[in-house]
């Protein structure tokens, strides 16, 4: 199983943080460093949350070697010719290392607060459709007309090595998705048994459209809570649940029952081996607390042996 990064900065976080995370990523050799891309968050005091495009301009001039990762861009936030526009100048800025993760957006409170539109949900992922339509016409130099977007121009700079990833736990209509337009189909964690189905119907569906069912990297997102021994785990357990207001054998259930690698490194990998039987690629571990990095390493440690 492979690795990579994931940060969720809308609950605060500034550039210096992911900065020191990124590089914290690359130095130890992980797949990718990934950050999340909304604009306001419920937790009070209210965080900082950052701008995901400018930051991660930064880190291609700031890094050398690791990918970088918007898991994922809500199409409610930028008109495709903005994403189209914004990737392909950070792919150039990075040397190719852009992976722009787009989706229909979920956090209802965010567009609310802004301002911004927010259609049902059947209007979105129409419009998630047509935009990876549109990206990938403005990637190539093709021309797309749909419903929603449009695209004529011969959009510059072309990229030299966006991936493409859709994200989401949909049953049906995002693996499809997945399989037709994407280069990675990224689910949110979840046990193998609920997984494995998904990424049948995501294969199934490259294969109709004329691709590779094997070219889909399948990924999975999510936290793990792993300790260096039982006790160390045990520890980390109840103060999570604490913060939580639940006891330590609550959550170790609900955690468990959501596939959440959990307990030693050795009892984590068993619940990562079971996600690469049904074709999982990789993993990003999700870390929320980007001012504990010592922590992150910690994890990291016991989680790898």
């Amino acid at each position: 199983m492979r690795f990579s990064l994931m940060t969720e900065p809308q609950i605060g976080g500034t550039y210096d943080e992911l900065l020191a995370a990124a590089r914290w990523a690359e130095a130890t050799g992980l797949h990718s460093f990934a950050r999340s891309d909304h604009y306001y968050s419920s937790r009070t005091p209210t965080p900082d949350a950052t701008d995901a495009f400018a930051t991660l301009a930064g880190l291609a001039r700031d890094t050398a070697r690791i990918r970088l990762c918007v898991l994922v861009t809500p199409i409610t936030f930028r008109h495709p010719a903005v994403i189209a526009k914004t990737a392909a100048t950070i792919d150039q800025m990075s040397g190719g290392r852009l992976d722009l993760g787009v989706g229909t957006g979920w956090m209802d409170l965010e567009h609310d607060v802004f301002g911004l539109p927010f259609p049902e949900w059947e209007e979105r992922f129409d419009r998630l459709d047509e935009a990876l339509a549109y990206l990938s016409a403005a990637f190539t130099g093709g021309r797309f007309e749909g419903r929603h977007y449009s695209i004529e121009a011969d959009a510059r700079p072309k990229p030299a090595g966006i991936k493409t990833i859709v994200g989401g736990s949909g049953p049906r209509r995002t693996p499809a998705l997945a399989g037709r337009r994407a280069d990675e189909y990224n689910h949110f964690v979840a046990t193998a048994a609920e997984i494995g189905p998904k990424v049948d119907r995501m294969r199934l569906a490259a294969a109709d459209a004329g691709r590779d069912p094997s070219s889909v990297e399948v990924t999975v997102m999510g936290p793990v809570l792993v300790g260096a021994d039982q006790a160390t785990y045990r520890d980390l357990l109840g103060r999570a649940a604490s913060e939580r207001d639940q006891t330590a054998e609550e959550l170790e259930a609900r955690w468990k029952k959501a596939g959440i690698p959990m307990g030693t490194g050795e009892q984590a990998a068993e619940t990562l081996a079971q996600l690469e039987q049904v074709g999982v690629d990789r993993y990003y571990l999700q870390w929320l607390d980007l001012a504990d990095l010592d922590g992150l390493a910690a994890t990291w440690t016991a989680l790898r042996g």
